[in-house]
């Protein structure tokens, strides 16, 4: 996975940014540090209102904000294999 930074285009920002957002249903710390990552970038490059040709969009950065609270809590809480509680089953285990 490459690493993001100051030098990345808003188009490997937002490849990485899709790339990674299946983080949970890989299991994988890995790509939520990338997600994490790509959403901070994602808040500092995107403008919050767009004018072109008289017709204006505005972008709810809090949606990018909350995806990228989300994903650092899953990470926390030892989501993926990094960290967190590992619980050991004794199912079966006399049989």
């Amino acid at each position: 996975m490459a690493t993001l930074g100051s030098t990345s285009t808003l188009e490997e920002i937002v490849a990485a940014y899709a790339d990674n957002a299946s983080y949970a249903e890989d299991g994988s710390a890995e790509k939520a540090r990338g997600f994490v990552t790509a959403c901070r970038l994602l808040l500092l490059r995107k403008p919050r209102r767009v004018s072109h040709g008289g017709a204006e969009i505005e972008l709810d950065l809090s949606l990018i904000a909350k995806e990228l609270e989300a994903a650092q809590q899953w990470s926390a809480v030892g989501g993926g294999t990094a960290g967190g509680a590992k619980y050991a089953s004794f199912r079966g285990f006399r049989d």
